[in-house]
């Protein structure tokens, strides 16, 4: 048997209860992960609140990435992805993730960078999957291309500010206090936008000399999409990636039309493996090398202890007060 963290039913964190399930069996291209540390992520808290379906053959158990030691597996699918057991991994998975031991897909398994803790890679998986996939592979930037990523703080805004700059764009981020905007700066922002404060369309047009942005990380949706494309240049992309604001957002087409601009959007966790596996050879190849070179690091705001009774319901207020700057991580005491 091992711990887990399970919803007992939808609603607020204290809903979060540590529980006990059977450690889980890997099957044919999988590995069995023994967990040191679980990132706590958005679609977690949505999960728990009953806003977002757990996709066909996922565990209800909430988690979506993990970092720990490879206990068993496929060995074929080892061997393939040059694994094997005893290793230290980071796994990005469709649920399952708040416990001691979870299943993975091989393909969606990378190494520990060198130099990071299990705390450190927990954090990475979920993010830098969402950022290469909407930011690289669908929005297409470029070096020289600037950047605008709405709610730089987050787990996916420090992580896209540090890739796109490793990449060679220019990057404005907004958030909502100056401490946040300073240490979005801090992490390699060009410009960081108050967005209680200013208005983040002018304020874009205005740092780009008129020109606008070439693409729009979006989490918010909703009334920001009329803004976003206000100011994004011509031939510019917006991928919106979460819902924040509302579902429902209106614009003018035309714009859309005379601008020649692209609004695209997407979710990962329903992706297939293979989907998934494409953008771990990417990270692979082009991010982690960064990674352990200094150029990229986790950014960890707090820690908390997955097994104490209140452990995650606190990761889970932390995430919903917005007050943190970077990822949330549950550990896991052996």
């Amino acid at each position: 048997m091992m711990h887990i963290v399970e919803i007992t039913t939808h609603g607020a964190p204290e809903v979060l209860r540590v529980g006990q399930r059977p450690v889980p069996q890997a099957g044919e291209g999988e590995l069995l992960i023994r967990v040191s540390a679980s990132g706590v992520n958005r679609p977690d808290v949505l999960q728990r609140m009953g806003h977002y379906p757990v996709p066909a053959g996922a565990s209800d158990v909430p988690g979506l990435e993990v970092a720990g030691v490879i206990e068993s597996g496929d060995a074929d699918a080892l061997a393939a992805a040059d694994l094997k057991v005893g290793d230290r991994v980071c796994a990005l998975v469709a649920g399952g993730g708040y416990a001691e031991y979870c299943v993975a897909p091989v393909a969606q398994c990378l190494p520990v960078p060198a130099g990071l803790s299990d705390v450190e890679a927990a954090s990475l998986p979920e993010t830098f999957f969402t950022v290469w996939s909407n930011v690289f592979d669908r929005a297409h930037l470029q070096a020289g291309e600037t950047l605008l990523v709405q709610g730089g703080s987050s787990g996916i805004g420090v992580t896209a500010i540090q890739m796109a700059k490793a990449m060679g764009a220019t990057v404005i981020v907004t958030a909502g206090s100056d401490d946040k905007c300073a240490a979005c700066v801090a992490l390699g922002a060009d410009h960081a936008i108050n967005y209680k404060t200013q208005d983040f369309a002018a304020e874009a047009m205005r740092l780009t000399g008129g020109k606008g942005v070439d693409v729009v990380l979006d989490m918010v949706a909703g009334d920001y999409v009329a803004r976003e494309v206000d100011c994004l240049a011509e031939d510019g992309r917006l991928v919106i990636i979460a819902l924040q604001g509302g579902t429902k957002s209106g614009f003018d087409a035309g714009k859309v039309l005379r601008r020649r601009l692209h609004i695209t959007g997407s979710t990962l966790r329903p992706r297939p493996v293979a989907f998934k596996a494409a953008i771990a050879r990417n990270l692979r190849e082009r991010v982690w090398p960064l990674i352990e070179a200094g150029r990229i690091k986790s950014v960890v705001h707090a820690t908390f202890d997955a097994t104490s009774a209140d452990g995650a319901a606190n990761a889970h207020r932390l995430m919903e007060s917005n007050q943190h700057i970077g990822k949330i991580v549950l550990t896991w005491s052996k």
